[in-house]
């Protein structure tokens, strides 16, 4: 037996011996160069109210928010998040230079942060969204999945090639679920289809590249299962570095605790939850705006290839040098090297995130305010998940800010100025209050960086500065 993988299928009139020669001529003229036949998405057509209903959108001014809140509207906020897996989501603009090479256009998105914060769930809809769009888990998926591997046919026992996750969504979204999970050696096999968009096969004899332009959308938790505020943000994202740098933004997603957020949160889930079900014409309703957004997508990656303007491209020089100073200067600060490093990379990065905001807009040109949106964008994103951790001030919600001053309360009790104690013997005695020790290093933490306090003898004493 044959196997053949059918790429594409059109019917033909016999009748019409015309309309016959054509398609096969036609088929013949773009038969000799198959990638460019598979860039070519003239097969989509639209009709000429869809082109006029997409225009008109695009011309409102309430089109970014709009984008955002159609997309996965049963997740309470995240909108900055939303934001950039649009960004994904529409893509930069397709360009290559003189010399044959292809500059990547997929923006890649990281998610890192405590579980239950709906990450896989946004997965899940990006999946469903994109047009060629697989979903994986970390845990299960090995590097050979990913990429590609030879295996032998049953009943011809000849050698065959078969294609992984990353090529399966060439032009669409990978997602990865559970990146944390998965192997060191599976992590760096897909280093090259990141960055270079091909996988380069020498397996059995059989020698070939594989194109994969896939936008890479990936979720992880911390190795110890939640984000700790209290450790570093190397110890938080246990990612290697050269594998960072390949993502264009880095959101940190945190559970953070406040009575009325939380009040929200629950008013929101129990709606979705009584809202679901109720009728068939809502969910017909929901699956047609699902349904626009997938074609507005769609459409504004195929007819808009947007470029940078004059005074576009120096606000971007000055940011990303403005940037890398000051990540230079922490970096001396602190004495050790960023999580995330600011290299050309992340410069490329705000490109194609600008390129993504003009094209929602369908106008063929990156104008300043895009600039500055990508530029927020990457610094709400991959500037804070590389500046979060011990290295930052804590931030305390109202609860928790009533709570430190009962902590420091009872700290300044048991240490006078000028006064030392063991860390452990002062911990034990403010935990008799009612104060869990999270709480209690929180909150040294935070009097050490006001410097009213401070550690000697290798951390295990407490020193009363002021």
């Amino acid at each position: 037996k044959t196997y053949v993988d059918v790429i594409h299928v059109e019917k033909d009139d016999p009748n019409d011996s015309a309309s016959f020669l054509q398609s096969k001529i036609r088929r013949e003229a773009i038969g000799g160069n198959d990638s460019e036949a598979g860039d070519d998405d003239s097969s989509i057509n639209y009709t000429a109210q869809e082109e006029q209903a997409f225009k008109e959108i695009a011309q409102g001014p309430d089109i970014y928010s709009r984008l955002v809140k159609s997309l996965a509207p049963s997740i309470w906020e995240l909108d900055d998040v939303k934001r950039g897996i649009l960004c994904q989501l529409f893509s930069g603009t397709r360009k290559g230079l003189q010399t044959g090479e292809r500059l990547r256009s997929e923006v890649n998105v990281l998610l890192c942060g405590d579980p239950g914060t709906s990450k896989s769930q946004l997965m899940s809809y990006v999946h469903k969204l994109s047009p060629r769009g697989i979903y994986t888990s970390g845990r299960g998926s090995s590097s050979v999945g990913l990429t590609a591997y030879v295996a032998r046919d049953p009943e011809t026992r000849e050698l065959v090639l078969e294609s992984g996750a990353l090529v399966l969504s060439d032009l669409g979204v990978c997602c990865i679920d559970e990146f944390d999970k998965m192997r060191m050696e599976d992590r760096v096999a897909i280093h090259e289809a990141m960055e270079q968009q091909t996988i380069s096969i020498a397996k059995a004899g059989i020698t070939t590249v594989l194109n994969s332009r896939a936008a890479v959308l990936a979720a992880a938790n911390p190795p110890s299962g939640r984000y700790d505020d209290l450790k570093s943000a190397q110890e938080n994202i246990d990612i290697q570095t050269t594998m960072l740098s390949r993502f264009d933004l880095i959101f940190i997603v945190k559970d953070e605790k406040s009575f009325s957020r939380d009040l929200e949160i629950a008013r929101h889930v129990v709606g979705v939850h009584r809202r679901a079900g109720e009728s068939t014409i809502m969910e017909s309703s929901d699956s047609a705006k699902d349904n626009f957004l997938k074609r507005y997508i769609e459409y504004c990656k195929h007819k808009c290839s947007p470029r940078l303007t004059d005074t576009a491209s120096q606000i971007l020089q000055n940011e990303y040098v403005r940037i890398r100073q000051s990540s230079r200067e922490q970096s001396v600060q602190t004495k050790d090297a960023p999580a995330v490093p600011i290299t050309v990379r992340q410069l490329e990065a705000i490109v194609r995130v600008s390129e993504s905001l003009a094209k929602m807009q369908l106008q063929l040109n990156v104008t300043e305010s895009h600039v500055r949106e990508a530029i927020r964008l990457f610094n709400v994103s991959t500037v804070d998940a590389a500046n979060s951790g011990i290295i930052d001030s804590i931030v305390f919600t109202p609860e928790q800010r009533e709570e430190f001053a009962q902590i420091e309360q009872q700290i300044k009790r048991r240490l006078a100025i000028g006064a030392s104690l063991s860390e452990k013997k002062l911990i034990d005695d403010v935990i008799r209050y009612g104060f869990t020790e999270q709480s209690i290093r929180r909150s040294l933490v935070f009097l050490t960086q006001q410097g009213d306090i401070e550690h000697r003898r290798e951390r295990r004493v407490i020193h009363r500065r002021r």
